[in-house]
């Protein structure tokens, strides 16, 4: 049975990748010997069953104890009952139901890490680090990260209010109607004639394969005339370790990809790029990255970072660096997901807590079109000298490129209020017509250094 490996927690879907479960087999030593821990613990499971309130099972004290236990120990590591697991299994395939965010705890609020693109969270506009503070009327602070992810899922087409926090604004209120996901893992358009849009919106089982069809229509599309590539993986939450590898794989072809050392040595691994597989031939690339850029996109950007294969422009990623193992449970159909080990990027850093930094900084911003003098050039005036050069008639005009307007726009950073998800990958998009510029810039230097 292939095994699970998830780097976060998500409404509606899992991601993860897989270490072997041999390499946690030891148990780490007690703190107090055995005996003395599970005395403990029975003695408080004895005092509970014969002293609350209500007639309680062993089963459902133990399963609560074991998600305690769990959940004490990080925000990404959690018990799954067995429907739980089913449902974790179905959610790596890309199709699932939900609301389409993955979420953290955090200071007893459920965080947003990022909402899927066209998922109900994403059109309510649930931005990046946005907070849930009550579901359904009930504050998520009595909720554990387990339980308040039950509340948001249910039956599709069914409604859940959730209050949320937005910086230092005040509670709002938003209603959003559970949907059957199925998501799209590349979404992929042509920036003019000659720049390849590929946006990955999460690492599932295909999406390396997906890139390679998207990136091959589009390479056919402009007639076989790309000059670069622009990956953007802003607002991906993650995904698949395997699928990550895949997709850094497809840009470089050699060298580490990235790595994973756990307490002991055996639990250390080492992603190499094959040979050969530069999907885009040397073209250059710019990827796109924000605050909701976790886990597996993490792994993307800083391999591509590290090997000078890309330059990152946007802004600081989020900065999720463990690695989650699912480990079945045999005697109760679950599993555990279980942080086993930190993951490197190939120049050896950490970026746990610190994320991504781009190598161009560029926030979400607004373009708007600003009035302009009515300049008078040399031929409106009177009597001016006609050009007789022949040659320069030749030369052709520039092309502009498609985002490009007759006047100079003025840029405007967007409010806190402000859905920048919407502009993703449109033309109201700064970033994105800033990675298209860049890309055109070294595309146009490498072939002046050529000539």
């Amino acid at each position: 049975m292939k095994i699970l490996r998830p780097l976060s927690y998500v409404v509606a879907i899992a991601i993860g990748a897989a270490l072997p479960v041999t390499a946690l087999v030891a148990a780490a030593p007690p703190d107090h010997g055995p005996g003395v821990t599970m005395n403990l613990f029975n003695e408080i499971l004895a005092t509970v069953k014969v002293n609350y309130v209500e007639p309680v099972t062993d089963s459902k004290l133990i399963e609560g104890a074991v998600k305690g236990m769990l959940a004490s120990l990080d925000p990404h590591s959690n018990y799954m009952d067995a429907a739980e697991y089913r449902e974790m299994r179905v959610q790596t395939s890309g199709e699932f139901g939900g609301l389409g965010m993955q979420v953290t705890m955090e200071n007893g609020a459920v965080k947003i890490i990022s909402p899927i693109d066209d998922t109900p969270a994403a059109k309510a506009g649930i931005r990046a680090n946005d907070l849930i503070v009550a579901i359904d009327n009930d504050p998520v602070s009595d909720m554990t990260l387990s339980e308040a992810v039950d509340r948001l899922r249910g039956t599709i087409g069914t409604e859940v209010k959730l209050l949320m926090k937005r910086g230092q604004q005040d509670p709002f209120e938003l209603k959003l109607t559970r949907a059957d996901i199925k998501v799209d893992p590349v979404k992929s358009k042509l920036e003019g004639n000659d720049v390849a849009y590929l946006r990955i919106t999460s690492f599932t089982e295909r999406t390396s394969a997906a890139l390679r069809e998207a990136y091959n229509s589009l390479q056919d599309k402009s007639g076989h005339k790309l000059v670069g590539v622009v990956l953007d993986l802003r607002n991906n939450p993650g995904g698949l370790l395997d699928e990550a590898v895949g997709v850094a794989n497809e840009f470089l072809d050699q060298g580490e990809i990235v790595s994973i050392r756990g307490r002991r040595p055996q639990d250390n691994h080492r992603f190499d790029a094959r040979p050969n597989r530069d999907l885009v031939a040397n073209l250059p690339v710019v990827v796109l990255i924000n605050g909701g850029s976790a886990s597996a996109s993490e792994i993307v950007a800083g391999a591509l970072q590290d090997h000078h294969r890309a330059l990152l422009l946007g802004t600081k990623s989020f900065g999720k660096g463990s690695v989650q193992t699912v480990l079945p449970v045999q005697e109760s159909g679950g599993a555990i997901r279980l942080t086993t080990a930190r993951y490197y990027t190939p120049s050896g850093r950490s970026i746990q807590a610190e994320g991504i930094k781009p190598d161009v900084v560029v926030e979400p911003a607004k373009i708007e079109t600003v009035a302009q003098p009515d300049f008078r050039h040399e031929a409106d005036l009177k009597n001016a000298l006609k050009n007789t050069d022949a040659a320069a008639k030749k030369i052709a005009a520039p092309t502009a490129a498609p985002s490009a307007t007759p006047k100079q726009p003025a840029v405007t950073p967007v409010t806190a209020a402000a859905n920048e998800m919407a502009t993703f990958g449109s033309a109201a998009d700064y970033q994105l017509v800033r990675a298209v510029d860049l890309v055109r810039g070294v595309a146009m230097f490498k072939r002046m250094s050529r000539q």
